[in-house]
C-alpha cells in the first residue's frame, strides 16, 4: 500500500437473487453502500470483488451525497427485496458522480498518488450491478463487494468522469431473419424492456450525434464531443458489449497535431478496464473528443451466450444481447 492509503471493503447487505423484468435477461439494481467516510477523502483506487462472475456483466459505483443518501435509503424501503432497479444510472439522483466500475478482465483500477475522487464526510456510494441471466442457474445469489483505496491527505487533484457514448446501429445479418430484424420493431423491444429511458438514449444519441438525421445501418459508428473546458485527461477507458470489436478515443481527429488517446484494435469484453495514460493530456475549449467504435453482428452466431438469441437489430440498449459504444474519460479541470 502506497504512504497515507487504507484500504475499506464494503460489499451488498445479504446475498441478492437477480431476477430479470419484462421477460428479459438483464437486470440492473441498485444497493447502497456506506464506506463510512468522516473526513474529506479521496478515493485513489479501486477493486471490485464480483462474488458470482457467472451473472455479473458490470457494475459501476456513483458518488452520493448524505441529502442523496436519504433519497436511496428511501427508495430501497419502498421498493420490494433488497436494492432497486436503476437502468442507466444510479436511478436517485442525476448528479451522482461515476468515481469507479468494473467490468470482465479488470483488476484494481489504481490511479497516480497525486490524484483522486473527493469524498466529503457522510459520502455514500450506490453500487449498479448489471446482472446478465443468460448462464445462470435456478436459485444462482450473488453478494457482490468492491475494495477502496482512500487518503485523507489534502492536496490532491480532484477528479471527475466523464462519458462518450455513441448510437448504435447495427443490421441483422445477411443470414438472418425475423421481426425483430425490423428496426422500429427492436426498438420496442428495448423500451419493453427497459422502459421509457432506453427509447430516450436510442433517439437521444441520434439527435446528439447525428443530427437527428435518419439512422443508418452500419459496424462502425462515432460521436464527437467539444471541448467545453479546459481539462486535463489522466486515464480512458472503452466499453460495449459481446458484439464489440474495436475502441478508439482521438483528440482533434483530422486536424494538425490529432492525437489518439485510447486504441483498442482488438476489443475483448473480458479484458476491460480504464487505462493510465503515460503522459496527461490537456485539453481546452475549441478541441474535440471522438470516441469510435466498430461492432461485428457475426459474432452472434460464434458466441454460446447469443446463439440461442433471435436475430434482431441492434441499437444502443442495457441488455447484454444489445449494444454501447461508450468512452469514459477521467479527467480534472482543476489543473489545466
Amino acid at each position: 500500500m502506497r504512504t497515507g492509503e487504507r484500504f475499506v471493503d464494503v460489499a451488498m447487505p445479504a446475498a441478492y437473487t437477480p431476477a430479470a423484468p419484462h421477460g428479459g435477461t438483464d437486470d440492473y439494481r441498485c444497493f447502497l453502500v456506506d464506506p463510512g467516510i468522516t473526513g474529506t477523502s479521496f478515493l485513489t483506487g479501486s477493486q471490485f470483488l464480483p462474488q458470482n462472475a457467472t451473472v455479473v456483466h458490470h457494475a459501476i459505483f456513483f458518488r452520493i451525497t448524505p441529502d442523496q443518501a436519504a433519497e436511496a435509503q428511501r427508495t430501497d424501503a419502498g421498493t420490494p427485496g433488497q436494492g432497486w432497479t436503476c437502468f442507466g444510472n444510479a436511478g436517485i439522483a442525476d448528479t451522482a458522480a461515476w468515481v469507479a466500475s468494473w467490468a470482465p478482465g479488470a483488476d484494481e483500477t489504481l490511479l497516480r498518488p497525486d490524484i483522486g475522487y473527493p469524498m466529503a464526510p457522510g459520502s455514500k456510494l450506490v453500487m449498479q450491478v448489471h446482472y446478465n441471466l443468460l448462464a445462470a442457474k435456478p436459485g444462482d445469489t450473488d453478494r457482490s463487494g468492491i475494495r477502496l483505496r482512500l487518503t485523507d491527505q489534502p492536496g490532491l487533484t480532484p477528479l471527475d468522469t466523464f462519458l462518450m457514448p455513441a448510437p448504435v446501429e447495427l443490421a441483422c445479418g445477411p443470414n438472418e431473419e425475423g421481426p425483430l430484424c425490423d428496426r422500429a420493431a427492436a426498438v420496442r423491444d428495448v423500451a419493453a424492456r427497459f422502459g421509457d429511458g432506453a427509447l430516450g438514449a436510442v433517439t437521444g444519441l441520434n439527435r446528439r450525434c447525428n443530427g437527428g438525421r435518419r439512422p443508418v445501418a452500419s459496424t462502425r459508428t462515432q460521436c464527437d464531443y467539444p471541448v467545453r473546458q479546459a481539462a486535463t485527461i489522466y486515464a480512458l477507458g472503452g466499453h460495449m458489449h459481446l458484439l464489440g470489436r474495436s475502441v478508439k478515443v482521438e483528440l482533434n481527429p483530422g486536424k494538425a497535431g490529432a492525437t489518439t488517446l485510447l486504441d483498442v484494435p482488438s476489443y475483448n469484453f473480458d479484458e476491460q478496464g480504464i487505462t493510465p495514460l503515460t503522459e496527461p493530456a490537456r485539453v481546452k475549449p475549441g478541441d474535440t473528443l471522438r470516441v469510435t467504435c466498430t461492432h461485428d453482428v457475426g459474432l452472434r452466431h460464434q458466441l454460446p451466450q447469443l446463439r440461442d438469441q433471435p436475430p434482431r437489430y441492434v441499437v444502443w440498449g442495457e441488455g447484454t444481447s444489445d449494444e454501447m459504444c461508450l468512452g469514459v474519460v477521467v479527467l480534472s479541470t482543476a489543473t489545466a
